[in-house]
């Protein structure tokens, strides 16, 4: 039986290939394949700038308005990625984010995952800039 150090390595890794997979849609401007990783549901929260938006649609509405093309949208790198068990269905994944761009932006996250049946999916993002 593997300890759950093990266990967690595998886990990371998956999560971690999916954020790489959200980079390369966002870097290419396609925020329709940026979103496939969040939970499609009118449950899904995302928490920014103090405010909470609630369900899917909403959110993926919120990123088109904030970032209209893709010289607002720059290069999204993610880094100092940690992710944490919360049991077998469940994570919670810390890091940081950065948009090269004219302006360039940035800060930290964090995600609540949950496995639904084969996949893992974004249930809340929390997202915060730097000052």
């Amino acid at each position: 039986k593997a300890s759950s150090e093990e266990k967690q390595v595998p886990l990371a890794a998956t999560l971690e290939n999916i954020l790489h997979e959200q980079e390369k849609a966002w870097n290419r401007g396609d925020i329709d394949a940026f979103m496939i990783p969040y939970w499609k549901s009118e449950s899904l929260t995302f928490s920014s700038g103090g405010e909470t938006q609630r369900g899917w649609n909403a959110t993926r509405d919120r990123y088109k308005a904030r970032y209209p093309n893709q010289k607002t949208m720059g290069k999204l790198s993610f880094s100092n990625l940690e992710v944490q068990s919360l049991g077998k269905d469940a994570a919670l994944m810390l890091g940081q984010w950065q948009l090269q761009r004219d302006e360039p932006i940035g800060g930290n996250f964090s995600l609540v995952w949950r496995r639904e049946g084969d996949r893992w999916v974004i249930m809340h993002d929390h997202t915060s800039a730097r000052k």
